[in-house]
């Protein structure tokens, strides 16, 4: 009997009666072997399964998040957070290997748990599968999944990893690893807030050229002289954008797919899409879905149509939508989108005077004046579109505000594009009361 036929008899068995461990060391190289496809990163994606040189998808009769951690611990990333479908991941092709997966949770691969049998299906490819994994690494308590303190996965724990040696090379490995383009900056200091439990790696060094940063030279796992104020941190290149507004927080969306920026359709462009692209970019709540090219016609490929969000996904391709570069339409159906900016002066004679406030996590707050000059109030005042600025107040000059003190301990030099760019104590941190908001007055030119 030929060595396939062997392995095509073995499987059927395997996957639809009892697994038998001594067999399984038997036929090692007859079991398949699971990767996620057409995701950000290895660690989201359609589910496939490979052997002797041939793919197929998995069904998704049965399939559930038990299913989906099986996956996810597999190929080493992490724990699953959803279980996505073709129109999230795109359709497969030819041969569909399983169906009716049942795992019972404590499988180490995929190949455990019980299945109608290799093959055996009652499925079309619209049917087929897909998982998103937590990852081996996450960036936490930034303004979007693409910035945030770096956080390492290893043996069912999440850690920290300290800023010794962190450099830019590094900052470029995370990045890519995680799906977010090219970096920006590299964070240390614990910029985007002290983490907690394990600091996993330290004086880490990589080349750039690294899959992982894993595979970077570091000292072990575990081993380090750090505390949690030297959390290292990362900015990345945005992968969504608002183009032909007034300002960054309105415009036509474009995204980036790979390496490629595109525009998006507005078949079924609604409301609540408005609201998760507002959220990711970091800008205020929404205020408009705008279609029919409202911010002009974009160019290039039109990389996203029917996207259908329920408004509290993170990121917009988190969203329901047809395969990446399908779709029925023009760019004079392009997409866009009025945010509401994430910083406001309130309380004062005219937009470009009052008290500051600034958008975070879902809901309005003030700034303590601990800290507060000049260079602060200069970073708002380009913000808000009012040119450079005069005075900054203190003391509640415009009157106390209410709910959540954001931000405390605000050092700005002047240049920085946001209020988060500038050193801070972690967010909704402080020491202070509403009686110490900070405002600022005068600022000098045009309000727009």
């Amino acid at each position: 009997m030929g060595a396939e036929l062997q392995c095509f008899f073995f499987l059927f068995f395997f996957f639809t009666f009892e697994h038998n461990t001594d067999y399984k060391e038997t036929f090692s190289a007859c079991l398949p072997k699971v990767r996620l496809v057409n995701g950000r990163n290895g660690c989201e994606g359609r589910v496939e399964v490979s052997l002797n040189g041939f793919s197929g998808t998995v069904c998704d009769d049965d399939w559930d998040m038990v299913d989906a951690n099986v996956v996810c611990r597999q190929l080493g990333c992490g724990v699953a957070v959803a279980v996505g479908s073709s129109s999230q991941f795109g359709q497969g092709s030819g041969f569909i290997a399983l169906d009716n997966v049942d795992c019972k949770g404590s499988e180490r691969n995929l190949s455990q748990c019980r299945s109608l049998g290799w093959g055996v299906h009652n499925c079309y490819h619209y049917e087929d599968v897909g998982v998103a994994c937590d990852g081996t690494i996450r960036l936490v308590n930034g303004r979007n999944t693409c910035e945030g303190r770096v956080e390492i996965y290893f043996q069912g724990k999440w850690g920290t990893v300290c800023d010794d040696d962190w450099k830019f090379n590094n900052a470029m490995v995370v990045c890519r690893q995680i799906g977010c383009g090219t970096a920006v900056a590299a964070h240390t200091n614990s910029y985007f807030g002290y983490g907690t439990g394990f600091i996993f790696l330290d004086n880490v060094n990589c080349r750039s050229t690294e899959a992982e940063l894993k595979m970077c030279k570091n000292l072990g796992w575990g081993k380090h002289n750090c505390g949690h104020h030297e959390d290292a941190g990362v900015t990345c290149l945005e992968t969504i954008r608002l183009v032909n507004g007034q300002n960054k927080c309105e415009g036509r969306v474009e995204v980036l797919y790979k390496t490629a920026w595109g525009t998006v359709c507005d078949d079924d462009w609604e409301f609540d899409n408005a609201v998760v692209v507002c959220r990711q970019l970091g800008c205020g709540p929404a205020k408009a879905a705008k279609s029919l090219a409202f911010f002009g016609y974009g160019s290039g490929p039109i990389l996203l149509d029917n996207v259908k969000c329920n408004g509290i996904e993170l990121e917009l391709s988190d969203c329901v939508h047809v395969e990446w570069g399908q779709h029925n339409c023009g760019h004079h159906e392009d997409a866009g989108v009025i945010c509401e900016r994430m910083l406001r002066l309130v309380g004062g004679q005219h937009q470009c005077e009052g008290r500051v406030e600034i958008y975070l996590n879902s809901e309005w707050g003030t700034v303590c004046d601990d800290a507060w000059d000049l260079p602060d109030a200069q970073v708002v005042c380009l913000l808000v579109g009012c040119g450079e600025a005069i005075v900054a107040w203190g003391e509640a000059h415009f009157g106390p505000g209410t709910g959540t003190i954001q931000l405390d301990n605000l050092k700005c030099t002047g240049a920085e594009a946001s209020l988060l760019g500038c050193s801070h104590i972690s967010w909704n941190v402080h020491n202070c009361d509403h009686s110490e908001d900070a405002g600022v007055t005068y600022c000098i030119g045009q309000p727009v």
